[in-house]
């Protein structure tokens, strides 16, 4: 017998069959367990059908499979086994399934059986990360974690050591210790991409992790890096293809690449509808923060009903309140979650969540006219950015405290606008730069309206080009109180919004309103804010002009 996969292998079919998982064969792998337990029955060949058919998407037959193999290699005490069954299955059933109490009793019994191994072995290593998981101090879990990568590292284990490396990293990524955090899970995942690690929970782990990061931070050219180097290796596994690519998807969202959002996103919800409809959540509410970011915000709210008490949908629900108004509601949200001693800088991940949910806060207070609310809570966000080195945190500081200057009118805020637009260039976010252009526009308007002109007309472009309606019909609105033309160009089609495009389109086709909001499945009073703004961009006075419009468009062509 010899060793692969951590497993034992003793016939040529479960060697055939553990060889076809290495190669992400799951058909191939599946019929070949299945012909060795025809044969006779072991923990090798239950295990290794029960990671074919996760590979399958069969979620709950696989997790029976793990069980089944899991009572083998307690049968046989063969403990290293047996704890890794256990794992794999508080994986399924807690990260997969959604089954949180299930979760934790196989983590228990993954733990038992781990203790019973002694001290001086492998299995000690798996024991601290399980410990490390559960341990609320931040300081005892890095040093389980620090235990438990030497113990993995002296006995050859990879699984160990990158898991342990990459929990590590998430962990200085919560306690504000972003560039070495990351650092660690770039180490981890060339182990991965290298073939490494090995075990299914840990590969997924370690990839949803760094992905985790990335989103958590907005850090948008790792994760564009690793998407690409990783790409091979995410075909193989098939929760990679899911929980990873719903925070891809966050991430590209916050990159201002919204059609590759919406690709990632909604196929990740469709991978959850397959398998594990508990976990679309996620996926749903990123893709809601995304239609708001469009301003399609009767779309958002549509995909947030059901969700309102999901321990994520803050930022996302406080966001929608804030773009239709309704600011009460918004304030409610943001000050529960945020809620705490100004002079207190949280730790364990609080600051690194609560800078966005802060900076949220200080528009809203802004649009409701509080402005020493919004100062207040923009001091308090830069004493948590201060914390940090990575730029995301500084530059949403910098622009809240910009636009706190602009609403007092005492202090001058371009110092604070120009680090922001440093900051939010450097994370590579362009519809924050967008915001801080036009911001720097408001804060010019008086003393130097040339220049003002200038960052607005930057701002409408780039609010344009994101499909960006809300923003960029402010953008607009400021040119023309600037007395600046919106376009210089010949009118056309190019300044509408996709939305307006669409509706423009529709009225050619010679829909009427009811009709083009049952078609875009959007109410009437939208449609009629739509076909208001795209003929006034398009300088046409009535429908029966605009449907002229498409079809000289059309004959142009």
């Amino acid at each position: 017998m010899w060793s692969c996969h951590h497993r034992l292998v003793s016939s040529p079919l479960i060697e055939q069959g553990t060889a076809a998982l290495r190669d992400g064969d799951a058909v191939a792998a599946r019929r070949a367990f299945e012909l060795a337990l025809a044969e006779i029955e072991s923990g090798e060949a239950l295990e290794g059908l029960a990671e074919a058919l996760y590979l399958e998407r069969e979620y709950s037959a696989s997790a029976a499979h793990y069980e089944r193999a899991y009572s083998f290699y307690r049968r046989e005490r063969q403990h290293m086994a047996a704890g890794r069954a256990a794992r794999t299955l508080a994986w399924i059933t807690g990260n997969v399934l959604g089954h949180w109490a299930v979760r934790s009793g196989w983590l228990a019994r993954a733990r038992t059986i781990l203790e019973e191994a002694g001290q001086d072995r492998p299995e000690r290593g798996w024991l601290l990360i399980i410990s490390a998981f559960t341990e609320p101090d931040a300081q005892v879990r890095e040093t389980l974690l620090g235990e438990a990568i030497a113990i993995g590292r002296r006995f050859g284990d990879p699984d160990i050591e990158f898991l342990a490396l990459s929990y590590l990293g998430g962990l200085f990524v919560m306690t504000d210790r972003v560039e070495k955090g990351m650092a660690l899970g770039d180490e981890a995942l060339a182990a991965l991409c290298a073939g490494e690690p090995t075990e299914l929970a840990t590969v997924d782990e370690i990839f949803c992790g760094l992905l985790w990061a990335c989103e958590l931070v907005n850090d948008v050219p790792r994760a564009d890096q690793w998407m690409r180097a990783a790409a091979e290796r995410m075909q193989r596994s098939n929760v990679v293809a899911a929980f990873c690519r719903a925070h891809y998807g966050g991430i590209l969202t916050a990159a201002g690449r919204w059609q590759e959002a919406e690709v990632e996103l909604l196929e990740a919800t469709r991978h959850f509808d397959q398998g594990m409809p508990e976990r679309r959540d996620g996926a749903v509410i990123r893709l809601a923060g995304l239609r708001v970011r469009q301003g399609r915000l009767e779309e958002a709210a549509l995909l947030l009903q059901g969700l309102e008490q999901h321990p994520d949908v803050v930022p996302t629900l406080a966001a929608l309140h804030l773009a239709r108004g309704d600011t009460t509601i918004a304030r409610d949200l943001l000050e529960r979650a945020t809620e705490g001693s100004d002079h207190e800088v949280p730790t364990v991940g609080a600051s690194t969540m609560m800078g966005p949910l802060l900076a949220l806060l200080v528009d809203v207070y802004l649009e409701q006219g509080s402005v020493d609310d919004a100062a207040r809570i923009a001091r308090r966000l830069d004493r948590i950015a201060q914390g940090q080195r990575a730029p995301y945190l500084r530059a949403i500081a910098a622009f809240a405290e910009g636009r706190v200057r602009i609403a007092s009118g005492k202090r001058d805020a371009r110092a604070c606008l120009h680090q922001a637009l440093e900051g939010f260039a450097r994370a590579q976010l362009p519809m924050e730069l967008a915001r801080t252009h036009l911001e720097m526009a408001h804060a010019l308007s008086e003393r130097a309206p040339e220049v003002a002109i200038a960052e607005a007309r930057a701002a409408l472009q780039d609010f344009e080009r994101l499909d960006a309606a809300r923003h960029a019909d402010a953008a607009g609105a400021l040119l023309r109180s600037l007395g600046a033309p919106i376009r210089t160009g010949p009118k056309g089609t190019g300044a509408l919004t996709k939305r307006e495009a669409e509706v423009l389109q529709l009225i050619g086709a010679g829909l009427s309103n009811p009709e083009i909001a049952d078609r875009l499945y959007i109410t009437r009073k939208t449609v009629e804010t739509h076909v208001g703004n795209l003929l006034a961009k398009l300088g046409l006075r009535n429908r029966a002009e605009a449907a002229a419009f498409v079809t000289r468009s059309k004959f142009s062509r």
